[in-house]
């Protein structure tokens, strides 16, 4: 008769954690926890105090918090696609809404190719597959230093034919103790991308100036509800675009995204399971819109040979 298997009394290996290995780097007060599965970032504190909303080092990622979005961020309806005369079908992982979302690589295993005190880089492959037949080989280099924690990602086109391609990431700005309701935003934007309410795909933009969306000048959130990506983003001299929640207890945490990422989803985390809806703001660099891959926004053609770095920061002030 077939055994059952069973843990021994002693000498039990505990279970890993859900995300995998976790991969602590620190600077000063600064401390980060890259994960292993997704190769995202779990936690991000300066001083104990939390800049990225975590999560449990005993729980899943939810939210995709933290998460690398490889070969495309976002949605992507019916997950269906032309590109260069053929057609491609992936897997609808939001099949609720009949959707492709968030790219192919936030729940495979990832490896540290390097990892030093205030320093990880985390390497995957994306193998050709039913729906994206290109390989891709993809570093995310993790470092903190006096500008706080800066994230640069590097795709490599591993094959020998172009392939569409478009990277985001899924940070969650923490605001603390409380909700972000209590927060002030500031971020300047001339251009929101409207969905609809059912799949959230894109439908045409809309102008932000004056409308509840306008953060051009710091004022609270409230209770208004934010998922949406924004484009025309106002940038400084090193081409960099700045989001900043003020949180009730003083501190600013200063978020930015590069020239390479023309688009900013926020999220204001409402659709979360309750103990975690409201608790972060989801800031996503994009490097294309929602549901580029159908129609061609911003989509990068990644020639065979070819690499593309995209780069975000965020620090406490």
């Amino acid at each position: 008769m077939a055994g059952t298997a069973r843990s021994s009394d002693h000498g039990a290996v505990p279970s890993p954690p859900p995300s995998g290995a976790q991969l602590e780097i620190g600077y000063q007060d600064q401390r980060a926890t890259v994960v292993e599965i997704g190769g995202g970032i779990r936690a991000y504190a300066v001083g104990g105090v939390d800049v990225l909303q975590p999560y449990d080092r005993d729980a899943m990622c939810d939210g995709a918090h933290g998460a690398v979005l490889v070969p495309w961020p976002n949605r992507l309806g019916d997950g269906r696609y032309r590109f260069d005369g053929a057609d491609h079908q992936l897997d609808l992982t939001e099949p609720a809404k009949h959707n492709a979302i968030h790219g192919l690589l936030r729940w495979v295993p990832w490896r540290a190719v390097r990892h030093v005190e205030d320093q990880v880089v985390m390497a995957a492959a994306l193998p050709p597959q039913p729906g994206y037949p290109w390989p891709l080989e993809v570093q995310v280099d993790y470092r903190l230093g006096p500008q706080g924690l800066v994230v640069r990602a590097t795709t490599r086109n591993l094959g020998t034919t172009t392939c569409p391609y478009g990277i985001g990431h899924h940070p969650y700005l923490s605001p603390g103790e409380g909700l972000v309701d209590d927060c002030l935003l500031q971020f300047a934007a001339r251009t929101r991308i409207a969905t609809d309410a059912g799949r959230q795909l894109p439908t045409g933009t809309a102008p932000v100036a004056g409308t509840p969306y306008d953060f051009a000048t710091p004022r609270r959130i409230g209770d208004l509800a934010i998922d949406y990506a924004f484009t025309d983003l106002e940038r400084d001299e090193q081409g960099r675009s700045w989001v900043r929640l003020t949180r009730p207890d003083g501190r600013v945490v200063a978020w930015w995204l590069g020239a390479s990422y023309p688009y900013l989803e926020l999220y204001t985390a409402d659709t979360l399971i309750p103990e975690r809806r409201r608790r972060g703001l989801g800031v996503e660099p994009m490097s294309c819109p929602p549901d580029a891959f159908r129609s061609g926004t911003d989509v990068l053609r990644l020639e065979p040979g070819a690499t593309v770095t995209h780069a975000w920061g965020v620090q406490l002030d």
